[in-house]
């Protein structure tokens, strides 16, 4: 039997057990074709949000009554005739928030738990650690000797962007909610300074570790700390629209930032990253993360929970700020 997670409706404001539909389902017999993937661990990332809204955006919205859409890992159990996998792999791909997945294996690949462990797949060497690459290094045009603002800097995606600045000779601030996160930042990350928004003032931070003004802000946020990191734009400054976590579960009209004009008067760009685009380099991406990892220049860390049924509840740890790092449910040994 295969506990499965599906979308009952579309939340107003953050999603609650209503949301959610929890049923346990047989496990279908296998076409020609299809495999058996045991699932045991299951990505929860911010962007979920973003697909459960009924709306335009660069992905196709969940469907009501439809499995909840998520990245797992997991082992090949079952096959019937399948061309590429076997039972015994282990691969990473859309399975979606169930323990196993009956699927003809389009969208998966096979991962090697013996050079990585399983939820890096999900992590440093998965979504969130492609869109950290790409996102500093090719949409953000990262150069030595920048100053680099980082928002959501305890994140999965904002920690291996700061530490990413930080080997390619950078000045990386970053903005986190709490103490523990900020000594997170700057004691284990190695991070040169780290702004606490939930304790301090935005603008007194930015003023006392940016005194000279910012050439890229990674923006995982949105909201008044995007306002408050434009006013600290230097000549020819990159932002970079990775993600707006505060505004994912607003009721009311979403905010904008205020400040602009500071891009025009800086001659500063603005732009939106999804790691999608970026599908055809991820090798290379992986290739440079192993590298860094075995040379201890970079740092991972998977803030893990078990138990499909508590899906909710753990989903909601990335709103609430009750994480660090990358958040993942396990969901079968």
């Amino acid at each position: 039997m295969n506990k499965q997670v599906l979308l009952a409706e579309r939340p107003i404001g953050l999603p609650s057990e209503s949301t959610w539909i929890h049923q346990i389902a047989k496990i279908p017999s296998l076409s020609n074709g299809e495999i058996l993937i045991k699932n045991q661990y299951i990505s929860l990332d911010p962007a979920m949000r973003g697909w459960i809204r009924d709306g335009k955006s660069y992905i196709d919205p969940v469907d009501i009554g439809a499995i909840m859409r998520a990245g797992t890992v997991g082992e090949v159990i079952e096959t019937n005739n399948h061309p590429k996998f076997k039972v015994g792999d282990f691969i990473c791909g859309w399975g979606g928030v169930q323990q196993y997945t009956v699927t003809n294996g389009d969208g998966f690949h096979i991962i090697d738990p013996t050079k990585a462990a399983l939820k890096s797949y999900l992590g440093i060497i998965g979504m969130p650690g492609m869109t950290a690459y790409f996102g500093i290094l090719k949409v953000a045009e990262l150069k030595e000797g920048d100053i680099v603002l980082v928002s959501g800097a305890a994140g999965a995606v904002g920690s291996l962007v700061g530490q990413i600045a930080k080997i390619k000779g950078c000045r990386v601030v970053g903005i986190a909610g709490g103490k523990a996160k900020c000594d997170y930042l700057i004691n284990d990350l190695g991070f040169d300074a780290a702004i606490d928004y939930k304790n301090d003032n935005i603008y007194s931070g930015l003023k006392a570790h940016c005194p000279k003004g910012i050439d890229i802000f990674f923006d995982n946020v949105g909201g008044a700390i995007l306002d408050g990191a434009l006013t600290k734009l230097r000549m020819n400054a990159r932002v970079v629209i990775c993600g707006a976590i505060s505004q994912y579960n607003t009721t009311t009209k979403l905010k904008g930032p205020s400040n602009y004009l500071s891009l025009l008067v800086n001659r500063a760009s603005m732009k939106g990253m999804v790691v999608f685009d970026y599908k055809q380099y991820y090798p290379k991406a992986i290739a440079d993360y192993m590298k860094w990892t075995k040379a201890g220049l970079i740092k991972s860390k998977e803030d893990t929970y078990e138990g499909i049924e508590n899906f909710n509840k753990t989903f909601l740890r990335l709103f609430s700020g009750d994480k660090i790092g990358k958040l993942i449910l396990k969901v079968n040994d």
